[in-house]
């Protein structure tokens, strides 16, 4: 029984303590009910006053827009009722301008109107005066032609020849004075220009022959050189390709070829033999080919000399070679090694004086007799040989037209070839330069006086001073005074085509008048 009491006592307290626990947890439920009830309120409360805040601000924002909107729209209709009454007042102008110019332009037609009239009266006046004096002039045209004793279209036809020859005679007169001022003035400029080239440059004289000669010690040496039944001479020849002649000169052997670079080589192996005294076939070709090796080597550092000497870089290895071969061939007796190297000169003095590419013209004048180092081997003028291997190596427009076309007129228009043409005249011309055979200057002369022979009206022709003048006396009643101008020009030209020569020949027309009468 107890028993039973003691646990129905510890479940009531059981009981108990929960409803107690319960009712503590309800409470603090309630409690903290409360609290979030109030906290939820001052929320709503401060996001009310925030709404209503940001409805005050809304409201504010939008009246000032719609202010600034209305003072916008305000400057607008503003702006809009000043420009209309600017078109207004410049439509009103308009208006007022055009109502002027209509009156103008009624009081011209009304001053035409007038005019008109007036020139129609005129016009009948003159067209009585026309029939008038058609009259006249047919009545004096008569009368003058019973006087002359012609027709009106005779004297008309007689006149229009008179004025045709005197036209023709003041034209002709006309182109004299002028082509004689720009003749002048472009000798003038071209003189100084030359002469400042030639000033400047100091060329050598001519030295070179067409043989080369080998001194000897003794005739004796003529023996050895010949060798036993000739066979050193024969070896010797055929080796370097050149003739030995030995003659009755006197210690000396004389070397014959086409070609100068063999010559050369020739002329040093012989001078060796001799000097070593050894000479049979077997040192004959030992000897040959070492001096042709340095002969070979000197043209290049002849050639490489050369642009150094100029001032011109960057030519190929080859043309620098063929430059070298250069020294050892002439044109007139002249080195054209030398002559290159002098015309390279003239050419970059010259070009200086006309503003032009100093380097460039240099260049030119350098490479422009290349193709005479070719062999005779090649078809083609030395000028069209020299622009081929240019063009080959590289060489730039201006050089190949100063190579190819300075002995000729080039239609391309380009200076260059005149300018190193120039340069090559002059090289050529000064006096010491070359050397002339006096068959081709017999030939020259021959050739100037038959040419201008050829013309009709030419009574004779004299050439002087060596081929620079020619003068030629016309017959006066063939030829007038301004045939012989055009004559003379003529002259020139057909010169000009015909014949090659430095620098220029004058050409001299003399037309003589002579009135003869007798007293008896």
């Amino acid at each position: 029984m107890n028993t039973w009491l003691w646990i129905g006592g510890i479940v009531l307290g059981a009981v108990v303590s929960f409803w107690i626990g319960l009712l503590v947890r309800a409470r603090q439920a309630a409690t903290r009910l409360g609290v979030a009830e109030r906290t939820a309120q001052s929320v709503l409360d401060e996001a009310g006053r925030q709404a209503e805040s940001l409805r005050r601000t809304a409201v504010l924002e939008s009246k000032e827009e719609a202010l600034r909107l209305r003072q916008q729209v305000e400057r607008e209709t503003q702006e809009s009722r000043n420009l209309q009454l600017g078109a207004e007042r410049a439509l009103q102008e308009r208006e007022s301008a055009f109502g002027r110019r209509v009156e103008l332009i009624e009081k011209k037609d009304r001053d035409l109107k007038r005019l008109e009239t007036d020139l129609m009266k005129r016009e009948e006046a003159v067209g009585a005066r026309e029939v008038q004096l058609e009259s006249i002039i047919a009545e004096q045209t008569a009368r003058l032609g019973r006087i002359a004793g012609m027709t009106a279209e005779e004297a008309k036809q007689q006149l229009i020849a008179t004025i045709e020859s005197e036209a023709r005679a003041e034209a002709s007169r006309r182109v004299a004075e002028v082509r004689e001022t720009a003749q002048r003035n472009a000798e003038r400029e071209a003189r100084k220009i030359l002469t400042i080239a030639i000033q400047r440059y100091a060329g050598d004289q001519v030295s070179e022959s067409s043989v080369s000669v080998v001194h000897l010690p003794s005739d004796d040496m003529k023996g050895r050189i010949i060798g036993r039944e000739g066979r050193n001479i024969r070896s010797f020849e055929t080796i370097t390709g050149v003739d030995v002649i030995i003659d009755d000169t006197p210690e000396a052997v004389i070397l014959s070829a086409f070609d100068p670079v063999r010559r050369e080589v020739a002329r040093q192996a012989l001078e060796r033999l001799v000097a070593d005294g050894r000479i049979h076939p077997a040192r004959i070709e030992e000897i040959v080919a070492k001096v042709r090796t340095e002969v070979e080597s000197k043209i290049r550092e002849l050639g490489e000399m050369a642009c150094l000497e100029v001032g011109v870089h960057g030519i190929h290895p080859e043309l620098q070679q063929l430059l070298g071969r250069l020294h050892y061939r002439t044109s007139y007796g002249q080195n054209i090694l030398r002559h290159s190297i002098e015309v390279a000169h003239l050419s970059g003095m010259m070009a200086a004086e006309l503003g032009f590419d100093l380097k460039m013209a240099k260049r030119g004048g350098l490479l422009h007799d290349i193709g005479k180092a070719i062999d005779h081997d090649q078809e083609g003028t030395h000028p069209a040989l020299g622009m081929e291997i240019a063009a080959r190596y590289g060489e730039p427009q201006p050089v190949l037209e100063s190579i190819g076309y300075h002995h000729d007129d080039y239609a391309g228009g380009s200076l260059w070839p005149v300018l190193v043409s120039a340069a090559d005249a002059v090289s050529g011309a000064r006096p010491g330069a070359r050397r002339e055979s006096l068959e081709i200057y017999i030939k020259r002369l021959e050739s100037l006086e038959r040419i201008a022979s050829a013309f009709p009206g030419v009574e004779k022709s004299y050439a002087i001073q060596a081929g620079r003048e020619i003068r030629i006396l016309v017959e006066h009643s063939r030829v007038d005074d301004a045939r012989a101008q055009n004559l003379a020009g003529e002259i020139a030209r057909r010169i000009e085509k015909e014949l090659e020569y430095p620098g220029q020949i004058r050409v001299t027309v003399i037309r003589e008048t002579r009135a003869v009468d007798y007293a008896k």
